[in-house]
C-alpha cells in the first residue's frame, strides 16, 4: 500500500523517519524550515544541517514549503481513514508550526506525533498541543511514536525498536504497518500519557547522567541516576494517569538506557560538559540541534511541585540547568536525603 505521507521538520529524527517511510516504498514529503536542507534532500540525497553523513533514498523529496507537504499528503491516503502526517517539530516550535496551517488539515487526517518534550507553560504533551491545534481531528487520530532510537542509527537502517501509542487499535496498527520493516519494529500501545512522559522525562536523566560522568563519578552512581530517575517518572506518570507498567517497556526504561549512556545523546552531551564546569550558555553555542531535556525539565520541576511529587533528582538537575547550581553541591544535597522505601508512593 503505497501511501503518501507528509513529515514536518527536516532534524535529524524527522529525516530518519522520512528515510524509514521511503525506503518502505511510500511517497514522501519532508518540511525542511531551511532551505537549504530541501535543496541538499533533493540534489544530493543529504541533509546537509543534521545528520550529513547518511545518504538518503533517492525517492525521498523535500520542500521548504508546508502548504505544498500538506496538501501532498492529501493525495493517495490510508483507505477508510484519510491522510498521514507526521510531527517531528522541536516541542517549543509545534504550536508555532501548526496553528497557521491548521486550516489546511483534513479531518480524517491521522497524526503522528514523533516529538518527545513538554510545551513549557502549559506542561501539555505533545499531542496535546497537536489536539489544541487541530480542533477539527478526533483526539484518537493524534498517536506518539517514541522509544530508543538514535535518529543518525535509525537513518542508517541499524536495528531499532519503537512504540506506536494511540487511543484506538485501529489507528494504531495502521501507523505500525506503515513504519514496519525488516530493521525498523514497532510496538503498539493504549497508554498515550505513559508513553510520551516516559519519552520526554528520560532526557532530564540524560542530563543528569551526563553529569555524573562529566565528573567522573562512575559506572554505580550513573546505574543509581537512572534507577531513581526511573522511578521519579513513573511517579509522575502514574500521578497523571500511565500504567506504572509503561515505564519498564521501551518507552521508559528502553529509552532512559538509551539516552543516559548513549554517545549521540545530545542530553547527554549536555551534561558532560556542564559536570566538566562549563556553563550552558557556552554548551548551547556550540549545538545545531535543541536538547529537549533543558527545557523539559524546568515543565518537570513545576509539575512535581503541582502534583506534591518528591522528586529530588529532577529538581536537582532543574537547580543545576536553571538556577547555576554547583553539580558537586548538588551530588552532596542528593546524598543527605533522607532514605525511605525504596518505592514508596509507587506501588
Amino acid at each position: 500500500m503505497d501511501v503518501n505521507v507528509g513529515v514536518i521538520g527536516a532534524g535529524s529524527w524527522g529525516t530518519a523517519l522520512a528515510a524509514i517511510l521511503a525506503q518502505n516504498g511510500h511517497s514522501v514529503l519532508l518540511w525542511a524550515r531551511e532551505p537549504e536542507v530541501a535543496e541538499g534532500i533533493n540534489h544530493k540525497h543529504k541533509n546537509p544541517f543534521y545528520i550529513p553523513s547518511v545518504t538518503l533514498p533517492s525517492p525521498l523529496r523535500a520542500s521548504a514549503d508546508i502548504q505544498e507537504v500538506l496538501s501532498g499528503a492529501r493525495h493517495r491516503t490510508v483507505p477508510g481513514t484519510g491522510a498521514v502526517i507526521v510531527n517531528a517539530v522541536p516541542s517549543h516550535f509545534v504550536r508555532e508550526v501548526w496553528g497557521p496551517v491548521a486550516n489546511l488539515i483534513s479531518p480524517k487526517t491521522l497524526i503522528v506525533n514523533a516529538t518527545k518534550g513538554l510545551e513549557e507553560k502549559t506542561h501539555l504533551r505533545m499531542s496535546q498541543v497537536l489536539a489544541e491545534c487541530l480542533p477539527q481531528i478526533s483526539p484518537e487520530q493524534i498517536m506518539t511514536l517514541s522509544g530508543p532510537s538514535f535518529a543518525e542509527e535509525v537513518a542508517l537502517g541499524l536495528p531499532a525498536t519503537v512504540v506506536v501509542a494511540g487511543t484506538r487499535t485501529h489507528h494504531t496498527t495502521t501507523i505500525q504497518k506503515l513504519f514496519r520493516n525488516d530493521h525498523f519494529m514497532t510496538y503498539v500501545s493504549e497508554d498515550l500519557v505513559g508513553v510520551e512522559i516516559g519519552g520526554s522525562v528520560k532526557n532530564v536523566i540524560a542530563i543528569g547522567c551526563g553529569i555524573c560522568d562529566g565528573m567522573e563519578l562512575g559506572a554505580n552512581t550513573r546505574a543509581a541516576l537512572m534507577t531513581r530517575g526511573l522511578y521519579e517518572i513513573a511517579k509522575l506518570g502514574k500521578a497523571l494517569g500511565a500504567n506504572p507498567l509503561t515505564f519498564a517497556g521501551l518507552t521508559g526504561l528502553g529509552d532512559l538506557i538509551l539516552t543516559c549512556t548513549g554517545d549521540l545523546s545530545r542530553n547527554r552531551t549536555v551534561g558532560v560538559a556542564l559536570g566538566q564546569g562549563k556553563k550552558l550558555a557556552t554548551i548551547l553555542q556550540t549545538m545545531n540541534q535543541v536538547a529537549e531535556g533543558i527545557r523539559t525539565a524546568k515543565s518537570v520541576y513545576e509539575m512535581m511541585r503541582e502534583q506534591q511529587i518528591t522528586a529530588p533528582v529532577c529538581t536537582e538537575i532543574y537547580r543545576i540547568l536553571y538556577e547555576d547550581k554547583e553539580p558537586k553541591v548538588a551530588l552532596k544535597d542528593l546524598l543527605k536525603m533522607e532514605l525511605k522505601a525504596e518505592l514508596g508512593g509507587l506501588l
